[in-house]
Order: C-alpha cells, then structure tokens, then sequence
C-alpha cells in the first residue's frame, strides 16, 4: 500500500518559519518526482513546489519563489518543504504527492496524495 503522510503544519505567526515533512512508504521513492500543494478555504488546490527523483532539479509557484525551498533524502523516503518569510495568504492545507513524471505543476499528473497538514501563519 502507497502512504505518503505529512508532519510539521501548525500555527505561525508572519515572517516566521516552518518546515514540513512528508515520508513515504509502499513505492520506489527514488523513481517519483515529488511534490507539494496546497489548498485554502475556498480555493482549488494549487501547486507550490516539485523535485525530481535525483533532487537535482527543482520547480517553484511564482508566489513562493525564494521563500520556500523543496528538498528529499532518498535514504529516508521524504521530501521536505521548508517555508520562510511566511505570509498569511500561505494560510492552507499543505498536501505531498507522488508522480512518475518529472517536475509536473499538473495536480492530474501525480498518482499518489497524502492526507494532507494544515498551515496557518496569522498576521
């Protein structure tokens, strides 16, 4: 069974830091590109960050472009998001995803979703 489980979301306040953690079990983590995405009340789901298998490449939104940086240890089976500078509109549901493609901002485009960790940065 595919489970990707996501840690580390709590409540921040602006200019703060935070780093999640999503470890995943149940596939060949060095041959998926993962992802982060996120969601807030209202919104459709948006994508955040991406890295390839090897870790060697990397894709950002525009929005969290030098805030947020995208890292995995394939030793260990995560991929983690570190998030600076936060913003109240990072406000939202930070879910982790799986995909055989390479850096895709498609949320069709990847086969597997954890649970999802909630996010919440006050002003």
């Amino acid at each position: 069974q595919v489970q990707l489980v996501e840690s580390g979301g709590r409540l921040v306040q602006a200019g703060g830091s935070l780093r999640l953690s999503c470890a995943a079990s149940g596939l060949t983590f060095s041959g998926y590109a993962m992802g982060w995405f996120r969601q807030a009340p209202g919104k459709e789901r948006a994508f955040v960050a991406a890295i390839n298998w090897s870790g060697g490449f990397t894709n950002y939104a525009e929005s969290v472009k030098g805030r947020f940086t995208i890292s995995r240890d394939n030793a260990k089976n995560t991929v983690y998001l570190q998030m600076n500078s936060l913003k109240p509109e990072d406000t939202a549901v930070y879910y982790c995803a799986a995909t055989r493609s390479v850096l895709t901002t498609i949320s069709h485009d990847y086969q597997y979703w954890g649970q999802g960790t909630q996010v919440t940065v006050t002003s």
